[in-house]
């Protein structure tokens, strides 16, 4: 920052290396000091802009768009700072049009100053710990602190575009749906930027095209006949069913006639939660599915299309209607898959490792509540995103998470209330400050796991002892969130032993037996942890990450996957509204 090296090309600056985007910078080389490396790094691209983009700056507006970058950026365009962003999974964007039009004709050098630091007030917080101990560490050495089970991969991890809009635009489209058996309301609202006199136009084609209903105005309702519900995966022969909502605004600027056309998916469904059911379309619903990580071998986190497209085809061979994006939102792109396939979502932000006071505090909570925002604004318009969580096992036993919880809820139901809210806890019923103020109870719990290891008879007492107290105190649904044993692949023993692919069979169908019972009073989903293995930082009890997978890291299936498809399949094969051909393949599984 000293030397303002944003206002000079990095080839001017000393060495550098080259670095894939999207993707994490820890495992792209073969430096350990990269691999763990905790501070800022430095991005650069130049690009050649199609001189049209400059050429007309009454009617055309640049645009610089980031996936998303973890965790603070710093973004110049030739030297300028045009925007900075706090948070590592959701995107941010600036209008760069004046400055790339002060230096036309040569390239627009794009630069980005990233850091990767979590302190007690980020989400998710962590801590710098200094060792001044000389004796026993180098000069200035410290570790970054976390109290997440996952490892903190950094860089820019998803896409990095430059598009264009007229100079009056689109900023913002919000739809909300309700429905009948013959009809379904479509309430829309549309934000326009850049001036007061335009018009908009809109109007809603379905799949095959056709025009299906029209409107016009920033607000009102379109009213669609007979109409093809958006359902999840297994609830019906054709999931995912998606209209398409063209909003056109059409404007004069300066004696210029200007036009932005935008087509925003939607799908028709409503959501509602009573106190032993969650229902989608008036039909209940069961979450039968997986919590995930954005994680693979060399790319990190960074968006991978073959990998997610691969995630998606276990997931249907899975029999898995759900997942939870734990503990994070997900990229734009798998929740565009999620919309189109009919996989139900648990949208969850960055809250994981809340366990210090000093994390609930005024400073964490107005970045919690910013962070809801951005969230929302971002995947408001998904019929795949049923419910909002707002944490995972946050110490939501310490005093100020009453409050802390009850403001982060509220503001969240404000922001949208057209879905239910949640938060994972792993807390104890009697003690938990923010389960009054959810609408669903999600719980994670391993036990003969982390607790009595090794003892799977316990598993049926505690896990039904679980599901009473909390259902007896706050008379709410319940979600099995997580459940799991670690299971290093290839490794066997009979009677089964920790570590073994037999316990971790042995332990799912434990659970199982309990969930077949409660699940026909108020237990509404279980969500196996985890869909495959991932990184962890190094330590103890990790052997290379995380092994609780039912599937390793390359995707290949562990004993426990077709315990869990066999399972799954058999659930949806109970459900009435399974259509015949489906029960068909589910018996024949």
């Amino acid at each position: 920052f000293s030397k303002m090296i944003y206002s000079l090309s990095f080839c001017q600056t000393g060495p550098v290396i080259d670095m894939p985007v999207p993707a994490s910078f820890n495992d792209i080389t073969q430096d350990p000091s990269l691999e763990n490396f905790i501070g800022w790094v430095w991005y650069e691209k130049e690009v050649l802009l199609p001189p049209r983009w400059l050429q007309d700056e009454l009617r055309t507006r640049v645009v610089l768009r980031f996936g998303s970058a973890h965790y603070y950026s710093v973004v110049w365009v030739n030297g300028v700072q045009v925007v900075e962003h706090e948070g590592g999974h959701l995107p941010f964007e600036a209008d760069i049009s004046s400055v790339v039009r002060s230096s036309p004709g040569g390239p627009c050098r794009i630069t980005v100053a990233l850091n990767n630091t979590l302190t007690p007030h980020t989400l998710p917080p962590g801590s710098i710990q200094y060792m001044p101990d000389r004796a026993k560490y180098p000069k200035n050495y410290f570790v970054q602190n976390t109290r997440f089970d996952f490892f903190n991969y950094a860089g820019i991890h998803r896409p990095v575009v430059l598009y264009t809009t007229p100079s009056v635009y689109i900023d913002d489209i919000t739809v909300t749906t309700a429905s009948s058996e013959s009809v379904a309301m479509v309430q829309y609202q549309v934000s326009v930027v850049g001036s007061t006199s335009y018009s908009v136009s809109l109007s809603l084609r379905d799949q095959e095209g056709k025009v299906v209903a029209t409107g016009d105005g920033t607000a009102g309702e379109l009213k669609v006949l007979n109409p093809n519900l958006w359902w999840p995966y297994l609830m019906h022969e054709n999931p995912g069913y998606r209209y398409f909502l063209e909003v056109k605004v059409q404007a004069e600027r300066n004696g210029a006639e200007l036009e932005d056309v935008y087509t925003l998916p939607i799908g028709i469904r409503t959501v509602h939660v009573t106190d032993t059911q969650f229902l989608i379309n008036g039909k209940p619903f069961y979450f039968h599915g997986v919590n995930k990580h954005e994680d693979a071998d060399i790319r990190g986190k960074g968006l991978d299309w073959p990998l997610m497209v691969k995630d998606f085809n276990l997931l249907r061979w899975l029999g898995a209607n759900s997942f939870r994006t734990s503990h994070y939102p997900y990229s734009e792109e798998t929740m565009d898959l999620c919309d189109a396939q009919g996989i139900v979502v648990i949208d969850e932000c960055p809250g994981v490792g809340i366990k210090t006071a000093e994390s609930f505090g005024n400073k964490s909570l107005q970045h919690h509540l910013l962070v809801m925002e951005e969230l929302i604004r971002r995947d408001k318009n998904r019929p795949s995103v049923v419910m909002w969580s707002v944490a995972n096992e946050p110490a939501s036993e310490l005093a100020p998470a009453g409050y802390y919880f009850k403001t982060v809820i509220a503001h969240t139901k404000a922001l949208d209330p057209s879905r239910p809210v949640t938060f994972v806890t792993d807390a104890n019923y009697a003690h938990d400050l923010g389960a009054p103020y959810v609408d669903v109870i999600c719980v994670n719990s391993y036990f003969s796991w982390y607790h009595d290891p090794g003892h799977l008879e316990v598993i049926p007492l505690q896990l039904t002892a679980q599901f009473e107290n909390w259902y007896k105190t706050y008379q709410k649904p319940i979600i099995q969130s997580e459940y799991g044993a670690d299971a290093i692949p290839g490794l066997h023993s009979d009677p089964p032993l920790m570590f073994t692919e037999e316990y971790q069979k042995a332990l799912l169908r434990e659970y199982h037996s309990v969930f077949d019972k409660k699940r026909k009073e108020y237990v509404i989903g279980e969500l196996i942890w985890n869909f495959a293995d991932f990184m962890t930082n190094q330590g103890t009890t990790r052997v290379l990450g995380n092994k609780k997978g039912i599937f390793t890291r390359q995707r290949q299936p562990k004993a426990a996957a077709f315990v869990l498809r066999e399972r799954y399949w058999k659930i949806a094969n109970e459900s009435s509204c399974l259509p015949p051909i489906i029960k068909s393949h589910a018996l024949f599984l």
